[in-house]
């Protein structure tokens, strides 16, 4: 495992929680998000996904070290994935859309993006150990 890669990850994770909770959400204002999830994206619980980021960024800087850390990680992904995918498969995101294109956004890519960082955490968790980088 590459730990300037393992570190780099972390980062983006958090940054992208946070941010993209941040953003979408005008800072914890739009109440679209709330509507179209009122259990996973109330306000409590994008408030739980900007700690999650949180806990990334503070990874990073000992990703070297956190093999079941970030597979704990990989598997809130895994849940997180999941519960988007029902969700599009019970809702309509072009209604979402028409009354809130950030809310719209926000559904549209969360899930792909959870995806994405569950495979790195994946990989931090199980890549063998390689070289350190210096």
């Amino acid at each position: 495992m590459n730990s300037h890669l393992a570190r780099n990850g972390f980062i983006a994770a958090g940054l992208m929680n946070i941010g993209g909770v941040l953003v979408f959400s005008r800072g914890f204002t739009n109440a679209a998000i709330n509507e179209a999830d009122p259990v996973v994206m109330s306000d409590f619980g994008l408030l739980m996904i900007v700690v999650w980021g949180l806990a990334y960024l503070g990874a990073a800087s000992v990703a070297a070290g956190v093999r079941w850390l970030a597979a704990a990680f990989a598997i809130e992904k895994l849940v997180y994935v999941a519960v988007w995918l029902v969700w599009l498969s019970q809702n309509s995101l072009a209604a979402l859309y028409a009354k809130d294109p950030f809310a719209g956004v926000f559904f549209g890519i969360y899930g792909a993006n959870d995806f994405v960082f569950m495979l790195f955490f994946a990989w931090v968790a199980f890549a063998p150990p390689g070289r350190k980088a210096h």
